[in-house]
């Protein structure tokens, strides 16, 4: 029998993808093979426009290579409905709710699989606790710092203990100060509960502090 902690949390195999630029062909991406193991941290950095954004959205299944193979725990399916128990994601632009609370912002993870009950809401009352958003339970997103936004976005991103966490520039409209509380609770949140994290960043230092670092350039993959 096959030990399930020896099989990857993603593999990618050959990934390439291309957008068609006026009467040419651009291409974005072109063999890019990667594997994550569970519980590990990986950066890739890039400069903008190196398609970075291009290839998280491949790992999370929400667009589809032009070639090459994607694997979550060793299964292809990558679709919809395994989406949203299987990993989080966190955005640079935080993509929270404005009418929703904080609270209810988290709880919206929850909501996505129908499940909303007094387990969930616990949950989700921890991990605003967790992220220091105890207090700030009942404001919405207007009344919220950026910080606290991204806090917010964390916290939703953990909601359904999913076994990958995808993170896209998630400091990108943050100060030098706040961008970096919000990278250390984000590594010390995925190693407390052994979720496996990949951060795309252009931020060098970020980038130094996972388990791993990778580049993107010239649509291709490379180890540091």
């Amino acid at each position: 029998m096959t030990d399930p902690t020896s099989i990857p949390v993603l593999a990618a195999e050959g990934l390439a993808k291309s957008y068609l630029s006026g009467d040419r062909t651009l291409c974005v991406l072109e063999g890019i093979s990667m594997v994550v193991a569970a519980g590990e941290s990986v950066s890739i950095r890039g400069e903008s426009g190196s398609g970075k954004s291009t290839l998280l959205h491949l790992l999370a299944g929400l667009d589809k290579p032009d070639a090459g193979e994607l694997t979550w725990a060793g299964s292809p399916d990558t679709g919809a409905s395994r989406r949203g128990h299987f990993l989080g994601m966190v955005f640079q632009s935080f993509y929270l709710i404005p009418e929703l609370t904080a609270l209810d912002n988290v709880l919206m993870a929850a909501r996505m699989l129908g499940k909303v009950g007094p387990v969930e809401r616990a949950r989700a009352r921890a991990l605003l606790e967790r992220v220091g958003l105890a207090e700030r339970a009942s404001h919405v997103p207007a009344k919220l710092s950026g910080g606290e936004r991204q806090r917010v976005a964390v916290a939703r991103a953990l909601m359904n203990r999913p076994q990958l966490l995808l993170a896209d520039e998630p400091t990108g409209n943050l100060d030098e100060r706040t961008s970096d509380a919000v990278i250390e609770l984000l590594l010390s949140l995925s190693r407390e509960t052994n979720t496996t994290l990949v951060l795309v960043t252009h931020n060098l230092a970020h980038a130094a502090k996972t388990d791993r670092q990778l580049t993107l350039q010239g649509g291709r993959l490379g180890s540091v």
